[in-house]
């Protein structure tokens, strides 16, 4: 039932007042208090015509699996949802991430945050999975708010890498990546902000997609950042990933970060044209960063001639402007998370998507009662943010986004003369998961060290698959391979011939 607005008594109008210093005394307050009460008359008639139409979560039972199931940390709830037995995804299971909707399941986004929500719609991403005849396995945890790129931020506890369960699995998409490489489920979706399909998909040895910003909608998943936000298939092949993608892609009409219309094409088909010829750019700049590891640097360049030998043309290639990106990418995602994701309940105002208005009321009364709650990662966005907002206004972000497009062209100047880009994913490999005691310091290094090569892309938006390179002493090394916007297909057309070329990928002995 609709609950009217409460209506502000003369402290609370004081309260506004001061916050704004608006210079009002006490029968300047009582003189505006009929004027305020009276305009939020419609607050009240507005909710009563949501309520008209308001969704309704469907009873769908799901559980919290007993530890012993869930060995690796990566289920937050399973369920069994099929709603058809046909179509491409048909007897295929999947592992929703943690910040997309399933009606009537809950939704904790890793975060204490937002535990005990439960939406009343599915998102978009989760609509056209079980239409196309995929089974929803369950949630996959994710990092606390999804503001990590380790696997250890999550309020259920730390998901395990199956390579090595002492490591890291990567984050934000951690539990997808997990469940995948130990073979539990098939496909997974998993969400993108700073490289969290990218990156665990690199720690733990499978194939993780961020798709060409827009192609596929974001509706109904948790926001970070309207500009950056991502979500993307996740496999252990990269026909899965192909499928996936064609499922998953496509306007609907909702989403503001998507263009109005454009074709999505047969990516499966498209991986049968095979990659032969096409020309490689191996971006010298991905490779022998501050915290490189030669042996993953090596991996990525054995790699690389794999795919030379496979047919296609490499060479050296610089992009200055990418060292660039993660600092834009900094003041974008810190700023803009902290206006969004949370001084904005998640959302936000000013644009013209899908809103969840239980989503945010639930989020953004819970996390006011208790902002200790948030992870270490996402008070140090709050803390430079809120400061550098505060101070200046916004300009920082500003001229962020002004210098989003040159970063842009950057990539697109080199994309001119190659057909993909070529680096490593990360770095490094899987690091050792934090103690329950870990000091602050290494909670940080390990949620953000590893983000210098996915980052940019996320601002400028391109295409960006990670594959397995291969074992570096053991653990997963990742390759990424980039693409012209909206050419996803081509990009994956070479992952797919990098794989065939090397017999397919490795997996744990788990």
């Amino acid at each position: 039932m609709p609950v009217p607005v409460d209506p502000p008594d003369s402290a609370a109008l004081d309260h506004v007042s001061r916050h704004y210093d608006l210079g009002l005394g006490p029968a300047d307050v009582a003189s505006f208090e009929p004027f305020v009460d009276g305009l939020l008359d419609s607050w009240d008639a507005v909710e009563r015509l949501y309520a008209e139409n308001a969704p309704q979560a469907p009873d769908r039972p799901w559980k919290r699996p007993d530890p012993a199931d869930n060995p690796l940390g990566a289920w937050y709830v399973t369920t069994s949802i099929t709603e058809r037995a046909e179509g491409p995804l048909a007897g295929r299971s999947v592992a929703v991430k943690d910040n997309t909707a399933v009606a009537g399941v809950p939704m904790m986004n890793g975060s204490s945050t937002l535990e005990g929500f439960q939406p009343a719609r599915d998102a978009t991403v989760v609509s056209r999975l079980l239409a196309a005849g995929a089974t929803i396995a369950g949630k996959a945890v994710c990092e606390d708010l999804c503001f990590s790129g380790g696997s250890h931020t999550s309020r259920s506890g730390p998901v395990r890498n199956p390579w090595d369960t002492t490591r890291s699995a990567g984050g934000s998409s951690s539990g997808s990546a997990a469940l995948l490489a130990a073979g539990v489920v098939d496909i997974a979706t998993g969400g993108d902000q700073g490289g969290s399909v990218r990156i665990p998909a690199a720690y733990s040895g499978v194939v993780g997609h961020k798709p060409t910003y827009g192609l596929v909608p974001y509706t109904g998943a948790f926001p970070i950042e309207q500009t950056i936000d991502h979500l993307g298939p996740m496999a252990r092949t990269v026909a899965d990933v192909a499928l996936a993608l064609g499922v998953m892609a496509g306007p609907d009409g909702l989403d503001p970060r998507q263009p109005a219309a454009f074709e999505v094409p047969d990516y499966v088909a498209e991986l049968d044209r095979g990659a032969g010829g096409l020309r490689l750019g191996v971006v010298t700049e991905g490779f022998g960063r501050e915290n490189s590891e030669p042996a993953v640097d090596a991996a990525v360049r054995a790699a690389v001639q794999t795919l030379a030998g496979a047919g296609m043309s490499a060479e050296e290639v610089s992009i200055p402007w990418h060292l660039h990106g993660s600092r834009i990418w900094d003041v974008i995602a810190t700023e803009g998370a902290t206006a969004q994701m949370v001084d904005g309940n998640g959302y936000g105002m000013n644009w013209q998507g899908r809103y969840d208005p239980d989503l945010i009321d639930f989020y953004g009364a819970k996390w006011r009662s208790d902002p200790a709650v948030f992870s270490e990662t996402v008070k140090l966005v709050l803390l430079a943010g809120r400061y550098a907002i505060d101070r200046y206004h916004g300009r920082y972000y500003a001229m962020a986004r002004e210098l989003a497009p040159r970063l842009r062209a950057a990539y697109d100047e080199a994309l001119g003369r190659f057909d993909v880009l070529v680096m490593p994913t990360l770095p490094v490999r899987a690091t050792v998961l934090p103690g329950p005691d870990a000091p602050r310091e290494e909670i940080l290094a390990r949620g953000l060290e590893m983000i210098g090569n996915t980052a940019p892309l996320d601002v400028t938006g391109h295409p960006a698959c990670s594959v397995p390179a291969g074992l570096a002493d053991g653990l997963p090394a990742g390759m990424m391979i980039i693409g012209k916007h909206f050419d996803d297909a081509t990009v994956l057309r070479v992952a797919h011939a990098f794989e065939q070329a090397v017999g397919g990928f490795p997996a744990p002995r788990t």
